[in-house]
C-alpha cells in the first residue's frame, strides 16, 4: 500500500515535469524558459526522492496529460494556464504579472498566432460548456415531444426548431454579454488613460506601486516608473494588467463570441437530432438516446480537463445529470399526451 503511494507521488511529480518542460519548449527564448525549466528539474528531483526503490524505469503521460501538452504546444502556455492550474504546476503567476507583457511579435504570422491564441482558455471551456446546453436542452426537448406523441416528423420538427432558437438565443446573448463587459473594460482603460495624461506624477507612484508589490526596491521602482512613463502605450498597459486586472489585447470580440457560441450549441444540439435524418420510429429514438447519452460522457471527460478531477467521475455525473434531465422532460411529455388526448 506504501510502495503504491509512492509511486503515485512519483507519478504526479514526473507530470509535473512533464509539462513544465512542455511550457518551457513554447517559452523558447523567453525568461520565463529558464524558470519552467528549473522547475522541471525540482519536480524530477522530489520524484526521485519520493517514488525511492519502488519508482518505475520509465515515465509514460497519461492520456490528460498528453491532451494538455497538445493544447500547451498548439494554444499556448497563457491560454492554457487555467487547466494547467488544476494539475497543481506552480510558476503560472508570471503570466499575470504587470511588468511580464508577452514579447513583440517579429513577423506578421507570429502576430496571427499570438491573436488566435488569446483568450483560447475561456474559449475552449465556452465552447465545451456551450455544447453541453444544446445537447441537454435539445434532448431533453425532444424527448417531452417524443412522450407525448411517436410521430417522427413532430420530434424531429421540435428537434430542428429547438437548435435554431436555441442556437440564435445563445448567440444573441452572448453577444449582448461581451458587448457590455467589452464597454465596461474599455471605459476603464480610457480613465486610466485620461489619468495618466492628467496626472503622471501620481501615476509614476502608481506604477511605483505595482513594481513595489512584485519585490523590488522602493528607489529603484521608483525610478523604473519614471522609465515607463516615457512610453505612454506601456505604461497604460502595465497599469490596466496591474492595477485594473486587464489585459488589453484579450477584450474578447462581440462577434467572435457570438458565432462561437452558435456553432458549440448548434454542435450539441444537433447530435440528438441526427438520427431522426436516417431513421423513424423507435429505431430513430433509440438511436437519438444512445447518441446522446454517449456524448454526455465524452463531455462530463472533457470538462475533467478543467477540474482536475477523475475523467470517468465527470463523465458519469454529467450523464446522470443529463439522462435524469430527459426522463423528466419524457415523463412530463407523456402525462400531457396523456391528458390531452
Amino acid at each position: 500500500m506504501a510502495g503504491e503511494g509512492a509511486v503515485d507521488a512519483w507519478r504526479e511529480e514526473m507530470r509535473c515535469a512533464h509539462l513544465y518542460r512542455t511550457i518551457a519548449d513554447a517559452e523558447q527564448g523567453t525568461p520565463r524558459e529558464s524558470l519552467f525549466r528549473g522547475l522541471a528539474a525540482d519536480a524530477e528531483a522530489r520524484a526521485v526522492q519520493r517514488g525511492g526503490a519502488v519508482a518505475p524505469a520509465r515515465y509514460r503521460p497519461d492520456l490528460r496529460t498528453r491532451i494538455v501538452d497538445r493544447l500547451v504546444h498548439r494554444f499556448g502556455p497563457r491560454a492554457a494556464q487555467g487547466i494547467l492550474a488544476t494539475l497543481g504546476l506552480r510558476g503560472l503567476s508570471v503570466y499575470h504579472q504587470p511588468d511580464l507583457p508577452p514579447p513583440r511579435p517579429a513577423t506578421l504570422e507570429e502576430m496571427r498566432e499570438r491573436r488566435r491564441g488569446a483568450g483560447t482558455g475561456g474559449n475552449l471551456r465556452a465552447a465545451v460548456f456551450g455544447a453541453n446546453d444544446g445537447l441537454v436542452s435539445n434532448a431533453s426537448l425532444m424527448l417531452g415531444v417524443a412522450g407525448a406523441s411517436d410521430a417522427s416528423a413532430a420530434i424531429l420538427l421540435a428537434g430542428a426548431a429547438g437548435l435554431l432558437a436555441g442556437a440564435f438565443s445563445m448567440a444573441a446573448g452572448e453577444y449582448v454579454s461581451v458587448t457590455s463587459q467589452r464597454e465596461t473594460f474599455e471605459h476603464e482603460i480610457d480613465r486610466q488613460r485620461a489619468e495618466l495624461l492628467s496626472y503622471p506624477a501620481e501615476t509614476a507612484q502608481e506604477l511605483a506601486r505595482l513594481y513595489g508589490g512584485l519585490g523590488v526596491d522602493p528607489d529603484d521602482a521608483a525610478a523604473l516608473a519614471v522609465r515607463r512613463l516615457v512610453d505612454k502605450e506601456r505604461a497604460l498597459d502595465l497599469l490596466a494588467r496591474g492595477k485594473l486586472g486587464l489585459n488589453p489585447d484579450e477584450l474578447g470580440s462581440p462577434a467572435g463570441a457570438a458565432i462561437s457560441s452558435f456553432f458549440s450549441f448548434a454542435a450539441g444540439a444537433f447530435v440528438p437530432v441526427a438520427p431522426f435524418l436516417f431513421a423513424t420510429g423507435s429505431t430513430a429514438l433509440m438511436a437519438s438516446i444512445s447518441l446522446a447519452a454517449c456524448a454526455l460522457f465524452a463531455i462530463g471527460a472533457t470538462i475533467s480537463l478543467f477540474t482536475g478531477r477523475s475523467a470517468l467521475r465527470d463523465g458519469l455525473r454529467m450523464l446522470a445529470i443529463g439522462g435524469g434531465a430527459g426522463a423528466a422532460t419524457y415523463l412530463i411529455g407523456r402525462l400531457l399526451g396523456v391528458s390531452l388526448s
